[in-house]
């Protein structure tokens, strides 16, 4: 009868090790850069949701209902928003540095462009407020639109209504990046100032 059981390796046998071909490093370095930003932003929803308090119980020990669809409300109304400028502290830090990895490694490369007097950029983007605030949304419309649930589409409709309108925004000699770097060989960098907000006046 033939030994129909399954093979076995020695005790001290080394397995082959697995390699990757060149074609296919550049999409396994894109979905790790992907993974690597959703691990972060987990990480953060799960810091967010371990800091929230916890129900408070009424007086026969049961969680007190209304008290419990308040602390929802307040979370809907509060710092539920995955968009950068709701956020602050360590939040704002974790999203920025995820925000820094994509710009400077899929955003850049790829979209650029040469610098100039009528297309500014500025190294030190992420000390300019509105350039946070139109990458980090560039960024998110990324995320959903490059995902296969997308479609076929997705990527294109991510350029047409997203990148498009981001770039001339942020690299118009108008934009946030006006007073900053307009060679590469003679870096400069200014935050501009901005309208200070109105003080309500205090009735007597």
């Amino acid at each position: 009868m033939s030994d129909t059981s399954p093979t076995t390796h020695a005790p001290n046998s080394v397995p082959e090790p697995f390699r990757v071909s060149d074609e296919n490093l550049d999409d396994l370095a894109s979905t790790l850069a992907k993974t690597i930003a959703e691990v972060r932003r987990h990480a953060v929803i799960l810091d967010r949701l371990g800091s929230e308090p916890d129900p408070v119980p009424a007086a026969d020990g049961q969680t007190d209902g209304a008290a419990e669809a308040g602390a929802v409300g307040q979370k809907a109304e509060g710092s539920a928003s995955v968009f950068i400028v709701a956020l602050g502290g360590e939040e704002y830090g974790v999203e920025l540095a995820a925000l820094g990895d994509w710009v400077n490694h899929l955003l850049l490369p790829v979209y650029g462009r040469e610098i100039s007097t009528t297309r500014p950029w500025c190294t030190q983007w992420y000390e300019h407020p509105e350039a946070v605030a139109r990458l980090h949304a560039l960024w998110l419309a990324w995320q959903q639109l490059t995902d296969t649930e997308a479609g076929l589409a997705g990527p294109s409709t991510w350029h047409r209504d997203h990148l498009d309108q981001t770039l001339v925004h942020l690299r118009a000699p108008d934009g946030p990046f006006a007073a900053c770097t307009t060679s590469p060989t003679r870096p400069n960098h200014r935050v501009l100032a901005t309208p200070a907000p109105e003080q309500a006046e205090v009735a007597a």
